[in-house]
């Protein structure tokens, strides 16, 4: 068989796979050669049957197993051509119609409704797509990024389109749910009409995502700024704080060229306490259904802050109404099960549960995290101006999000820029550096 002959085979086994991710129904043509390439190949008929899940073609066909893993593993490999240019001989043929397996019960999801059997179908199948980069099942889709967030996305959408409820209903399924924001806010949604076990499997996964996203910023808030040394503070007189270079330098008077020995007669310590101010930090955030992620990566946020010294952190979340969250600020997890997601936007709730905890102007911050569409846009623009005039420094912030996207009513944007308090822009590293800064 010439390699002509195998390139051809090949690309009628992607030409196939394109043509089912793009439109479900069969093309003939391509399936009835698709299917003399596999039986060829010695592969089973099975492998093309978009029905038939990974899973179950390695139970029935052991030996495949072993071929899959790592099946994407290279970073040069491309499905459409050779890394080094040459023809593909029978064994690309062969990895072609793996490939294409694995993409295909991945990728071609289909529409309509679906049933707790099939997310957990998928849910195998992309076990083995992340076999074949590599990773662990669920290790990409842990990962949120790149070819993790396309998978968290797409099981997303799955779970948008059965009842959520019959997942968290059977603790084997709930369990195998990667843990995402869009989920987390259906979680959030749906909380009020839960109960039981399905209650108990929310709870669960709502507690996985924090301390995931938890973790990522608190790494984010130890590299941040911060504070100044404070040279009022003697240096702590431990070996760690010597600083071997300023004692040998300060003691080179001491040397003995009779005895070719320096001789100290005092030690210099390095200065590491760090100057801090007690500062109030009062966190506002717009809990309509438009900031959901904003909603989440702020609490969480609040509760990080609230763990350093000498910061008194305050948390309001509003929508028409607000709510003082402060009393469980350090744990965001009992703070997103008290939100209520989704109607209007009155800031003007949440100045009135705010101004009284300004009592040091100076010393206070006031971040304020909505889109800015308010029902009373003057009005909170006024409150917001008149705490700024007062001392306090005030950080709008159009949204927090992982991404950094946002969108922010122009007619406050441009307010705001005027005041001199710009809205913050883009990853939520922005506003931890800002914080960072000002309480250190």
């Amino acid at each position: 068989m010439t390699d002509q002959t195998h390139e051809n085979r090949r690309q009628v086994l992607y030409w196939r796979l394109l043509a089912r991710l793009f439109d479900p129904t069969e093309q003939p043509a391509l399936e009835s050669a698709s299917v003399a390439v596999v039986e060829d190949l010695g592969l089973p008929a099975a492998l093309l049957d978009p029905t038939v899940s990974v899973d179950t073609l390695v139970q029935r066909f052991p030996a495949l197993a072993d071929e899959l893993r790592g099946l994407l593993a290279s970073a040069d490999d491309d499905p459409a051509s050779d890394a080094d240019g040459a023809r593909p001989g029978a064994d690309e043929v062969r990895r072609a119609a793996l490939v294409s397996k694995v993409l295909l019960n991945v990728f071609a999801t289909g529409t309509g409704p679906v049933d707790a059997t099939q997310l957990a179908r998928w849910q195998a199948d992309a076990g083995w797509f992340e076999r074949a980069l590599g990773c662990e099942p669920g290790e990409l889709r842990r990962s949120g990024g790149g070819l993790g967030g396309t998978l968290g996305a797409l099981e997303g959408d799955l779970v948008r389109r059965m009842h959520l409820r019959e997942v968290l209903a059977d603790p084997a399924l709930a369990r195998q749910l990667t843990p995402s924001m869009s989920l987390i806010e259906q979680l959030l949604r749906d909380k009020a009409n839960l109960s039981g076990v399905a209650l108990a499997n929310a709870k669960a996964l709502i507690r996985r995502f924090v301390d995931e996203v938890a973790e990522v910023l608190r790494t984010q808030v130890e590299k941040a700024s911060v504070g100044t040394v404070d040279r009022s503070v003697p240096p702590k007189r431990v070996f760690r704080n010597l600083d071997l270079d300023r004692t040998i330098w300060q003691n080179l008077t001491n040397w003995s060229p009779e005895d070719e020995r320096l001789y100290v007669d005092r030690l210099y310590y390095r200065r590491t306490a760090r100057r801090t101010t007690p500062a109030r930090l009062i966190v506002v955030v717009d809990q309509s259904g438009s900031m959901v992620d904003a909603m989440v990566n702020c609490t969480i946020l609040a509760s990080i802050f609230a763990g350093l010294p000498k910061v008194d952190v305050h948390l309001i979340a509003y929508d028409t109404r607000a709510l003082d969250l402060t009393p469980w600020v350090h744990d965001p997890f009992e703070v997103l099960l008290r939100t209520q997601l989704g109607g209007g936007t009155d800031g003007t709730a949440a100045l009135t549960l705010a101004r009284p905890k300004i009592t040091e102007p100076r010393n206070t911050v006031l971040v304020w995290i909505s889109d800015f569409y308010e029902s009373q846009s003057q009005a909170v623009f006024d409150g917001l101006e008149a705490a700024h005039r007062s001392g306090v420094r005030l950080i709008p912030v159009g949204s927090v999000t992982s991404s950094g996207g946002q969108s922010v009513n122009p007619w406050f944007r441009q307010r705001l820029k005027d005041l001199g308090t710009p809205v913050i822009s883009g990853h939520i590293r922005k506003l931890v550096s800002e914080l960072k800064n000002f309480l250190t």
